[in-house]
């Protein structure tokens, strides 16, 4: 599902696309494809992998098949050798490199306590040092291109302090492909490259989004920041540098307006995930009218625990702490993996695999399925410690709940 017509300013250029076996990366390679470009799918997956569809060969006939010229390379981008390799494989097949997307990417929602130093080195050798590796070894290619272009997906560089405390190691990874863009816009000037930033306004339909949320219901599709990366990759590069842009307003200012068919559910467009490290502003006046919840805690507990099933306890296997604050602050637990579970006030008898932090009104919201678990924590309306795995495992317990409580 494309809305941005292809116009051909992309044939014959080579597009260098780092994690392009799949997702986001396979979309931006298939969409210049249709413009005839030349694409070199630098990626890991050579081999299919047990649970993620794609190879860079299967994404390069895909490629091929649309009217592009593939070039599939296997390249971890954390080994130096295997970058520059690649690079000089492209230049052999396609004579240089015009743009660099700089799109392969480490995730691991985890706090501090949590996050093995081993992820936090994955996180960061991939998104910053791969990122700033690949933009280095293109450079001397790019200097020579008439239309050279940097893009790195990464968010812009917001520094509410909720972003760092929720997941610090992760969002440091993520900000150095953003800084990369800073500097390197302006240190790229003088040299007509340009280099820019593309980060979605909701959550996209990719296999990591699937595997953290177990649906994509409120995901948009890959092919809107594909779409978004067309239209920044056509534009002059000698003017057009140094933007932190989101796939949403790039696309509005291009023309298009209606959203919707990018949804993968077009009917739950209203209620879409918005994606990490943007805020977003609830309307004062929807706030005032939610619905008074003083008292509603206990009554909510008292219901959930006549709902409690065996089938439940085996299904979820996890002890959850709620530390709730504002009107009705005070510490409950919710044991879905000892015995016959049970819930009530207080911390639980078992370690708690996951302690969700939120304020009352929103947490009765929560369990009455106005509210997703996986939704509130992306608008920073609940903070979790521990297994976040585990947390939004509550999202699929409360689909069972939601007629009941």
């Amino acid at each position: 599902m494309s809305l941005v017509a292809n116009t051909g300013k992309l044939a014959g250029r080579t597009l260098f696309i780092t994690g392009a076996s799949r997702g986001i990366g396979k979309a931006i390679a298939l969409k210049a494809a249709k413009d005839g470009a030349n694409v070199v799918i630098a990626a890991k997956t050579a081999e299919p992998h047990p649970k993620l569809p794609g190879t860079i060969y299967t994404a390069a006939e895909e490629i091929e098949a649309l009217g592009g010229k593939a070039l599939p390379c296997i390249v971890d981008v954390r080994d130096e050798k295997q970058v520059q390799s690649a690079i000089d494989a492209a230049v052999k097949k396609f004579n240089g490199i015009d743009i660099l997307v700089n799109n392969a990417s480490a995730i691991s929602l985890t706090g501090t306590a949590d996050t093995e130093m081993k992820k936090y080195d994955l996180m960061h050798t991939i998104n910053t040092r791969g990122t700033f590796l690949a933009s280095k070894l293109c450079l001397p290619l790019l200097k020579n291109s008439d239309h050279a272009h940097i893009l790195n997906l990464s968010p812009p560089l917001n520094m509410n302090p909720y972003w760092f405390s929720v997941h610090v190691a992760y969002t440091m990874a993520k900000y150095g492909m953003s800084m990369c863009v800073l500097g390197m816009s302006e240190e790229f000037k003088p040299l007509n490259i340009g280099v820019n930033a593309l980060w979605p306004r909701t959550a996209i339909a990719t296999a990591a989004v699937e595997m953290l949320t177990g649906d994509t219901s409120t995901s948009r599709k890959p092919e809107i920041v594909s779409d978004a990366a067309y239209v920044m990759l056509c534009k002059n590069p000698k003017t057009y540098t140094g933007n932190f842009a989101i796939d949403e307003d790039v696309l509005k200012q291009h023309g298009i307006k209606d959203m919707t068919p990018y949804a993968c559910d077009p009917s739950n467009t209203a209620n879409l995930l918005p994606d990490f490290f943007l805020d977003v502003i609830v309307d004062a006046k929807e706030q005032m009218k939610k619905k008074e919840t003083e008292g509603q805690i206990p009554v909510l507990f008292g219901t959930i625990s006549k709902v409690i099933t065996p089938e439940l306890v085996k299904n979820t296997q996890a002890v959850y702490q709620f530390n709730v604050k504002g009107k009705e602050e005070g510490v409950w637990h919710l044991d879905l993996k000892n015995g016959d579970g049970g819930c009530g006030q207080g911390e639980p008898k078992n370690p708690p695999d996951a302690t969700l932090t939120m304020d009352s009104t929103n947490f009765a919201d929560m369990f009455a399925g106005k509210l997703k678990p996986t939704t509130a924590f992306m608008m920073g309306k609940l903070k979790i410690n521990g297994d976040l795995q585990k947390a939004m495992k509550l999202e699929k317990m409360m689909k069972s709940l939601k007629n009941k409580v």
